[in-house]
């Protein structure tokens, strides 16, 4: 089982601030996984994801030692990409 926990503020632009002003949207909007180059999992979100999203997911095929790249985009265009080896 590959588990991932995604640091992100998840933000759905519908919450008010303390001055009443809404907060923009900031939300992962793809999340994709792959095997070795292979996709294995693909996501698309919106803002109804909680913060700090945690995923689980499992797939066949996995060997020890293989990659597994996991790489999420946000709706400002920010990303990032995490790699682990299968032990």
């Amino acid at each position: 089982t590959v588990r991932v926990l995604m640091s992100h503020v998840m933000e759905p632009g519908t919450r008010r601030d303390g001055s009443g002003n809404l907060v923009p949207a900031h939300y992962i909007t793809n999340v994709e996984a792959t095997h070795n180059g292979k996709s294995v999992l693909k996501c698309e979100w919106s803002g109804a994801v909680s913060q700090n999203p945690f995923l689980a997911f499992k797939f066949k095929g996995a060997a020890k030692g293989d990659k597994v790249v996991v790489k999420w985009v946000d709706n400002k265009g920010e990303s990032r990409t995490d790699e682990a080896t299968i032990s």
